[in-house]
């Protein structure tokens, strides 16, 4: 386990999203769904260079990383 340091307007918007989970379950799925968007749009982008069942199978690795 590690500590950290946040302001207190970052801390205040965890509480109001935690409800009964913990700050690491919040944290943990922010960056996932962080991570899925980045990977949606770079899709979005290959699907016009035709790379984009080559950039699939990457991102496919990238999600399992994040799991």
């Amino acid at each position: 386990m590690k500590t950290i340091t946040i302001s207190d307007e970052v801390y205040e918007k965890l509480v109001r999203i935690k409800g009964k989970r913990s700050f690491s379950s919040v944290i943990d799925e922010l960056i996932k769904k962080n991570v899925e968007k980045r990977i949606e749009k770079l899709i979005e982008a290959a699907e016009k260079t035709g790379y984009e069942e080559e950039l699939e199978g990457i991102s496919g690795k990238i999600r399992e990383s994040f799991r």
